[in-house]
């Protein structure tokens, strides 16, 4: 016997994975978290028993229901579920997968559609976060076709614009959670920032890289990744994150400096260099060239009011609107606005094992 779990597969900007119904999930957040790597098959092998892709990148799941913040009409649980280890991480936030979230909302019947767009506030639990999502829905029905292009995802969608609200301190609580533009561990610089995402920005050159190395000449590299890993584990608990060993976060992000005068990274996630782009990481990255003192101010520094701020990433580039405010403190982040896509790929019901959910749930047609 197996249990069907009703889900609608979707890719949200550069990432793909699952959308739940929180009510269609077990309660028990151990038990819906093996639920989740069932549902994805992470239980070595990659993934070939379920559903995920076999990536990191593909090995997401979003969870959405009714708000429970005031100023927001739904809630956004994202999941991250290691690939061949029965790990499900729901520290950080996906804002790719964040670009799904208002489309399955209104189809869900979770938030009523206006035409021909739908403003939907979503609360983030992961940090406890406000995003504004803007949908394209003409004739109070959900567009997914359009001439919106993102690097890494071919051909063209319908936008879908994120406005992160309230990013500074999503989830240490502190722009700069150690209270410095840059700090030195083992003799490196680097900025801890937390931006929609915790992450430790590194110039490249600092650590014998140019920026420009493609994702898989950083994977091979296994000198290279075990020493950015030393700086990660040493940066978390510096973040007030504690001991991150086998947490998904921080991030790492090296940084340099392209012959126009754009930022250039390569982002990893951590312990894998990321193909093109995350949201989040991009809204944290704009943000650390806004922050005098920083790595990624001495490269390229971005003054108030700020603006558009382009970010170069192994698959092309990523714009970050981010408005910036000068006080006698430096400067103040405000709204930051992004552009993604979406895609929904299949609806349907994800099957996982009797054994490890014997309550079936039934489906909608039943």
């Amino acid at each position: 016997m197996q249990t069907s779990i009703p889900c609608s597969f979707m890719r949200g900007g550069t990432s793909r994975g699952p959308f739940f119904l929180a009510s269609d999930l077990p309660q028990d957040p151990e038990l819906r978290n093996r639920v989740l790597l069932a549902a994805m098959g992470s239980a070595g092998h990659g993934q070939i028993d379920g559903i995920g892709g076999g990536t990191p990148l593909t090995s997401k799941v979003a969870i959405i229901g009714p708000s429970t913040h005031p100023r927001a009409q739904i809630d956004y649980l994202f999941a991250q579920v290691a690939v061949d280890r029965p790990v499900v991480d729901t520290s950080p936030n996906c804002g790719n997968m964040l670009s799904g979230v208002a489309a399955f909302a209104i189809e869900r019947g979770l938030v009523q559609a206006s035409d021909p767009l739908t403003t939907v506030v979503v609360h983030n639990v992961n940090t406890s976060t406000l995003i504004e999502v803007l949908q394209e829905t003409p004739g109070g029905r959900v567009r997914y076709d359009g001439d919106a292009a993102i690097d890494g995802v071919p051909g063209t969608a319908a936008a879908v614009r994120l406005n992160f609200l309230d990013a500074a301190g999503a989830i240490t609580g502190e722009l700069l959670p150690t209270g410095n533009p840059v700090d030195d561990i083992i003799g490196i610089p680097v900025s801890l920032i937390d931006m929609a995402m915790p992450v430790m920005v590194v110039a490249a050159e600092s650590v014998g890289k140019t920026g420009f190395e493609s994702p898989d000449e950083l994977d091979r590299d296994s000198e290279f990744k075990h020493r950015i890993e030393a700086l990660r584990l040493i940066a978390g608990p510096m973040m007030g994150l504690g001991d991150v060993a086998g947490r998904v976060i921080p991030k790492v992000a090296l940084v340099a400096r392209d012959e126009h005068g754009n930022l250039v990274t390569r982002y990893f996630t951590p312990q894998t260099a990321h193909t093109s782009l995350a949201v989040t990481g991009a809204v944290c990255l704009a943000a650390t060239a806004a922050i005098p003192g920083t790595v990624a101010h001495d490269l390229v520094p971005v003054a108030p009011p700020g603006g558009l701020i382009t970010i170069r990433h192994p698959k092309g580039q990523f714009t970050v609107d981010l408005e910036v405010r000068a006080t006698n403190r430096g400067v103040d982040l405000g709204r930051a606005s992004v552009i993604r896509t979406t895609r929904k790929l299949f609806d349907g019901a994800v099957q996982v094992p009797h054994r490890v959910w014997p309550d079936p749930v039934p489906l909608a047609a039943e």
